[in-house]
């Protein structure tokens, strides 16, 4: 049986129309990699959080029948739920992609290193190598397709950092490695101790940058994906929903559980961008957060932006950002707002 057919299985009939869209969505490679993925990054912190196991499998069916990919979580996801340590999302989908039989399919990050209720963050050799055993046994898979620095603890030698990915690489544990929240300092040397030392090399980065969150990644991290050659996968790509239109008071804060998040972005500018938002959507007939992820898609070296969803009309956010072409009066209105 055809790969593509084996993910159409998931209910023991094929469904052809899941196997035509597989084989048309375009697909990005993850920068030197052998990785390709769909262009979104479904975000799993809402797994075991704002959703159930059940509400999750609902959500992971749909978004891989519309032929995407890519899932993005972390062993720390959701430790904010029971204060322990976390891996309530890594355990729904292991389950969802054992009951499914498609891991073959799917193309799996997560991430180690992040502070959790039992744990401070920790970067060490010691730490990553037990703590990759741990995902692994949660997500009831062999591999990791791509494994995170989460945070970094900015006291761990960086050569010790990529001696333990180097270990579990070359153990078949992990296929290649990406940064998320590192100071620009300590990805240099990163890099420097990969060439010095013959080790792994971070291949993606995972910044926070959205249409309100800008300069900290264009002015620090643009340059380094250029020099690198990173695929770059922003998360808060929506700004905690802000991006979506529904804040646009303080009295509409209560309407979520992330609410309190964005409160520091009703201020000037962040309704200047829901204003621009609100001209380019009408215009293209479609939603402020569709425009949002279309706008992350439309900058340079943007992967995937990385996107959570618990309701059917999210869903619809998703599917429909990669088909929306922004033109350049478009991105004209968004920049000239969200500067």
């Amino acid at each position: 049986m055809a790969a593509y057919e084996r993910v159409a299985h998931s209910y023991g009939k094929i469904n052809r129309t899941i196997i035509r869209k597989l084989k048309a969505m375009k697909k990005i490679q993850i920068g030197t990699t052998d990785l390709h993925v769909a262009p979104i990054n479904l975000g799993g912190n809402v797994f075991g959080w704002t959703l159930d196991e059940k509400q999750s499998f609902e959500i992971l069916d749909a978004f891989v029948d519309q032929g995407f990919n890519f899932i993005d979580t972390a062993d720390m996801y959701s430790y904010w739920v029971d204060g322990k340590d976390g891996g309530q999302s890594e355990t729904i989908l292991g389950k969802w992609m054992k009951s499914r039989g498609n891991r073959d399919q799917i193309i799996m990050a997560t991430k180690v290193g992040g502070e959790t209720g039992t744990h401070p963050v920790d970067t060490s050799k010691k730490h990553i190598l037990e703590a990759v055993d741990k995902s692994l046994k949660r997500l009831q898979t062999d591999y990791i397709d791509l494994y995170y620095t989460h945070f970094d603890d900015e006291k761990t030698p960086v050569e010790e950092t990529l001696e333990a990915y180097d270990e579990i690489i070359k153990a078949g544990k992990v296929r290649h490695i990406a940064a998320s929240n590192i100071s620009p300092e300590r990805l240099e040397a990163s890099f420097a101790a990969s060439e010095k030392n013959n080790l792994p090399k971070y291949q993606a980065l995972q910044p926070h940058y959205n249409l309100v969150e800008r300069e900290g990644y264009e002015s620090n991290y643009a340059p380094l994906a250029e020099k690198y050659n990173f695929t770059v996968f922003p998360y808060w790509s929506l700004a905690a929903g802000f991006l979506t239109g529904k804040y646009r008071s303080e009295d509409d804060l209560n309407k979520s559980v992330r609410g309190d998040s964005v409160k520091k972005y009703l201020d000037k500018k962040g309704l200047e961008v829901l204003k621009a938002l609100d001209q380019v959507s009408e215009k293209h007939n479609t939603s402020q957060a569709t425009v949002s992820l279309a706008w992350l898609m439309a900058q340079p070296h943007i992967g995937a932006p990385i996107a959570s969803a618990t309701s059917e009309k999210q869903l619809k956010t998703i599917f429909e950002a990669p088909k929306l072409k922004l033109d350049s009066e478009d991105l004209a209105v968004l920049n000239t707002a969200s500067k």
